[in-house]
């Protein structure tokens, strides 16, 4: 090979080499700019989200929720009370309220779930037992919802209410003598206690 031969050939390789380095630097531009723009894209996703909130408190939340419910808007009422279980997690008045609102709209799998975060956070709070057993029996869950009636019992055995739901349970699972005893408990502890006088009364008729 003669030596023009051989400046051409090294020529050629420098030029090569000159392309290669143009087309790896515009591939690593475009590599960047696309991870930029993600970054960028993420960022706004993230910015748009927190845009999505309102600027109220969580306490604030639920007052609006508490005043939707009671003007007939369950469904507004979620919403707020959604943003502030978002806002301040772990609140067992959130919690319980979404439950409660749930099975007030038939939304019974939502009410269980709710229910359930509520205990989790204080297994010792006999109201959302007894919610919580309400909904069970009204999905024909005797089972669990007995538990939790023996729960909430376990807890306080002086609210006339639990034996009024464990009168309604029995009645449900054809056990009319514990339906009568828990009835007749129920008003034992609150003479005034129109609804377990009224299941007493026609269970006597029978």
């Amino acid at each position: 090979m003669t030596t023009l031969q051989l400046i051409m050939l090294g020529i050629s390789a420098f030029f090569a080499y000159k392309v290669f380095e143009h087309v790896q630097t515009l591939q690593n531009q475009d590599t960047n700019q696309n991870t930029d723009s993600n970054l960028n894209q993420n960022s706004n996703n993230e910015d748009k989200g927190m845009d999505s909130f309102s600027p109220f408190s969580a306490s604030e939340l639920i007052e609006k929720a508490d005043e939707a419910f009671e003007a007939g808007d369950a469904q507004k009422s979620l919403a707020f009370l959604i943003e502030a279980d978002v806002k301040a997690p772990n609140n067992t008045e959130i919690l319980y309220k979404l439950g409660y609102i749930s099975a007030s709209i038939d939304d019974n799998m939502n009410a269980i779930k709710y229910y359930k975060l509520s205990l989790d956070v204080d297994e010792s709070d006999e109201a959302v037992h007894n919610s919580l057993a309400s909904v069970y029996r009204s999905e024909k869950q005797f089972a669990s919802a007995k538990l939790h009636l023996n729960d909430s019992l376990s807890i306080n055995d002086k609210n006339p209410i639990t034996y009024y739901n464990y009168g309604n349970l029995m009645l449900d699972m054809e056990s009319e003598d514990a339906a009568r005893e828990m009835y007749q408990k129920a008003i034992e502890l609150n003479p005034d206690f129109k609804e377990a006088k009224e299941e007493l009364a026609k269970l006597d008729k029978e």
